[in-house]
């Protein structure tokens, strides 16, 4: 069966480094994986916010 160059490389690689495939699942966590947003802290936020007049450069004429 064949196998490309790149394959026979992360084959290698992960062969040779068995810890490669836990610190990709640190960084996806660290980075991607996020808690379920709370809607009514959300809503709690988004209505706290201050609102910005539309050209925000001229607001005292």
């Amino acid at each position: 069966m064949y196998k490309s160059e790149i394959t026979e490389f992360l084959s290698e690689l992960k062969e040779t480094h068995p810890e490669l495939d836990q610190q990709q699942q640190r960084g996806r966590a660290l980075l991607w994986d996020k808690k379920p947003l709370d809607l009514a802290q959300r809503a709690e936020d988004t209505h706290a916010r201050v609102k910005q007049t539309p050209y925000v450069y001229y607001q005292n004429i």
